[in-house]
């Protein structure tokens, strides 16, 4: 769960550099806990993002971390594009008005 919030910290960390230094962060929270962890932050050129995990099965050999979250960014062409996600047992689980939709079986 550690490695999950650190690579979620540097990704948005990475994000918001990209942007160029300009921007200024808005609002940023975080609880993190043995067992759970939520986030929020946002900055002044549009970029947001937010998540909530936590463990599943704790203490079995099936023990897996479940997180519900999304962000956002203002892409070049000045669209504000927004990603839902989940990411559980069952994969990375993106939604989004600009994503390609997977045909139903």
């Amino acid at each position: 769960m550690k490695f999950l919030i650190v690579f979620v910290a540097l990704f948005a960390v990475a994000l918001a550099a990209s942007q160029g230094p300009e921007a200024v962060i808005l609002r940023s929270e975080s609880d993190v806990g043995p067992e759970s962890f939520n986030y929020a932050w946002e900055t002044s050129d549009g970029q947001s993002a937010n998540a909530e995990g936590h463990l599943n099965n704790i203490g079995t050999e099936n023990e897996a971390i479940a997180v519900r979250g999304s962000y956002s960014f203002v892409a070049d062409d000045g669209q504000t594009y927004t990603v839902t996600y989940i990411a559980d047992e069952n994969g990375f689980q993106p939604q989004g008005a600009h994503l390609p939709v997977a045909p139903q079986a």
